[in-house]
């Protein structure tokens, strides 16, 4: 029986994270929802105001045995920017954030030691703003936002800002992306 463990971030919208993660060999699924806010069960429509607290995240089921915490933030930290505060890209507001959510402490270690590094390195212009927060409740986005980029391949939004992504976790991560 495969041991799974679960990981959750946000880093923009959920269609082109969750599209960069389901690349991989060893990820058993990618869930788009919402979480980090103060709203309970909330809507695209209302996480799209801001006003929710919410950002949109996905959540990653993984083979523990194929791929590690660590490797699950190397891909996060590959396919976002995370010193941009509260955008990424063309989405601006506080629900496209950077954010780790973290299951357990060993997580929440892992995620600050890992943005500490980012910053100490140097490899940015500017401070990494990557929130790592306890994960409280996780939110299902609604059935038209799983496997988005998927099921709307030619979608220009998905063209412009999911391709992108996958094409860069299947060049970076070339060992470790699905045959």
């Amino acid at each position: 029986m495969t041991e799974t463990e679960t990981a959750t971030v946000g880093g923009g919208c959920f269609w082109c994270v969750e599209a960069a993660f389901k690349q991989l060999d060893g990820i058993e699924s990618v869930t788009s929802g919402y979480a980090g806010g103060h709203a309970d069960d909330p809507t695209y429509r209302e996480v799209c105001t801001g006003n929710t607290g919410h950002a949109e995240v996905v959540q990653v089921e993984y083979d523990a045995d194929a791929l590690s915490y660590e490797d699950i933030l190397e891909v996060f930290f590959t396919v976002h920017d995370p010193t941009q505060l509260n955008r990424q890209g063309p989405d601006v507001g506080s629900q496209y954030r950077s954010i780790v959510l973290s299951h357990d402490d060993e997580q929440r270690r892992l995620a600050e030691e890992y943005v500490a590094a980012l910053d100490e390195e140097g490899g940015y212009d500017d401070e990494v703003v990557t929130e790592v927060e306890p994960l409280e409740t996780f939110y299902r986005a609604e059935e038209k936002h799983q496997d988005y980029f998927e099921k709307n391949p030619a979608d220009a939004y998905c063209t412009m800002h999911a391709q992108p992504k996958v094409e860069k976790v299947r060049e970076r991560f070339r060992e470790k992306v699905k045959a």
